[in-house]
């Protein structure tokens, strides 16, 4: 069952904003974007997109799915690393065309593709006037070269 959501192009302002219609504003290309946070920590894990279909299976299932956008498919987080995303919140900002997703991240802990907890695992450093990536830190959970074979 695929559920149905409002179409968010006659509501007002005031409705889109402070009402009770749950109508997500998909872009162009029909996504959504979502910020993943853990719960309890409310560390970003990771930033993904939803189509209509994922979102519709993220609320149906409990566990997030996202819409990869360079394989071009529904692409359920874990599937491949048993790194699954148990939904604990799903939240819509004020216009309704950003999600942020809180969830227990299970498996190992590790949400981001490179084996780690997050996929914010570096920050930017300026120094004279050239800006690097600095490692924060993050280890790496598992290898991905054995979950994923590249």
């Amino acid at each position: 069952m695929t559920l149905t959501f409002t179409d968010p192009a006659p509501l007002s302002h005031a409705e889109l904003e402070e009402g009770t219609a749950f109508a997500p504003r998909f872009d162009a290309a029909g996504l959504v974007t979502v910020v993943t946070t853990e719960a309890g920590t409310n560390e970003v894990l990771m930033l993904a997109h939803m189509n209509a279909e994922a979102l519709s299976l993220t609320l149906e299932t409990g566990v997030a799915h996202y819409w990869s956008r360079s394989r071009g498919k529904i692409w359920k987080k874990g599937e491949t690393s048993s790194e699954l995303q148990q939904v604990v919140e799903l939240r819509i900002d004020c216009d309704q065309d950003a999600i942020v997703l809180v969830v227990n991240q299970t498996g190992r802990g590790a949400a981001c593709h490179t084996g780690r907890k997050s996929c914010f695992y570096r920050r930017a450093v300026v120094s004279n006037g050239t800006v690097a990536l600095e490692d924060r830190g993050l280890p790496k959970l598992f290898d991905p070269k054995d979950v994923y074979g590249h």
